[in-house]
């Protein structure tokens, strides 16, 4: 399977070389130099876990730490992020995430702590420019963010316009010297092939972490899913477990087989032995 895997990253890589050194007159796009070689180890056979509740389970605050806890509903109040905020300092979760209007008032929720800031960008669809992004990226930055969260060009992807992908991903990275940036692949909506594809543009671009699902586009994480997302980025990025984990069962599922970061709604029931009810 790593040697399947090594050939189909290979050879998008190539395409993409190929496309970006001609361009089409009518879109015209900046060269972006992928930096990928071979993936790492292919997946194990490994059961899905999203939307499973696992049983009730001991406090478990060590996995704080890993936890991007979660707040991305539309109908989201003050009241609602100032709740969000408090919890992620008393429990010292990594960062509150959040959309970019609500970044400046998560930054002064939270001046002195520890946590960080992470806004979703392109959120939740992805379908828009990459300029567009570029944009709200800079602006979330400028707001306070220390992390950005950006949705891939879904319909890009399926079409094979990887060089739009590529392209749509190196913006937010450019618009974010110095930041963490995780690539939301929006696995339920793509095949097998189409989630190597997507992890190595996401690394040649120079991204910091791929990452699951939205929690808006139906499914969620899956060990299998987090498995092969792993063994095509190797070692050098990140992958985030976001959908579905709601127990600290779930969460040490995903870490085992590669996730390095959990993004979740219901943190506060995973490091304190509860079952959450899910919902960002």
């Amino acid at each position: 399977m790593a040697r399947d895997i090594d050939r189909l990253v290979d050879a998008v890589v190539a395409r993409v070389q190929q496309e970006m050194a001609t361009p089409a007159r009518d879109a015209p796009r900046p060269t972006v130099t992928p930096r990928v070689g071979g993936g790492g180890q292919g997946p194990g056979a490994v059961a899905p876990v999203a939307g499973q509740a696992g049983p009730a389970m001991q406090p478990r605050p060590d996995l704080a730490r890993v936890i991007d806890h979660t707040l991305l509903k539309p109908d989201a109040t003050r009241d609602d992020l100032r709740k969000l905020c408090s919890e992620a300092m008393t429990w010292r979760f990594f960062s509150v995430c959040v959309n970019s209007v609500n970044v400046p008032f998560c930054r002064q929720q939270l001046t002195g702590s520890t946590v960080c800031v992470c806004a979703v960008v392109g959120f939740p669809l992805g379908a828009m420019t990459p300029n567009a992004k570029a944009f709200e990226t800079s602006e979330a930055i400028r707001a306070g963010a220390d992390e950005i969260d950006m949705v891939i060009n879904v319909g890009a992807l399926k079409s094979g316009d990887y060089a739009l992908v590529l392209d749509d991903i190196a913006r937010v990275v450019g618009a974010a010297p110095g930041r963490v940036v995780k690539v939301i692949l929006e696995t339920s909506m793509l095949s097998r092939d189409e989630k190597v594809i997507a992890c190595a543009l996401s690394k040649a671009a120079g991204a910091s972490f791929v990452k699951t699902s939205t929690g808006f586009g139906g499914g969620g994480a899956t060990a299998d899913d987090i498995a092969l997302m792993r063994g095509v980025v190797g070692p050098e990025l990140g992958v985030k477990a976001s959908g579905g984990v709601r127990t600290a069962a779930d969460a040490d599922r995903m870490i085992a087989v590669g996730a390095t970061r959990v993004g979740a709604s219901s943190s506060v029931a995973i490091v304190s032995g509860g079952t959450g009810s899910g919902g960002y």
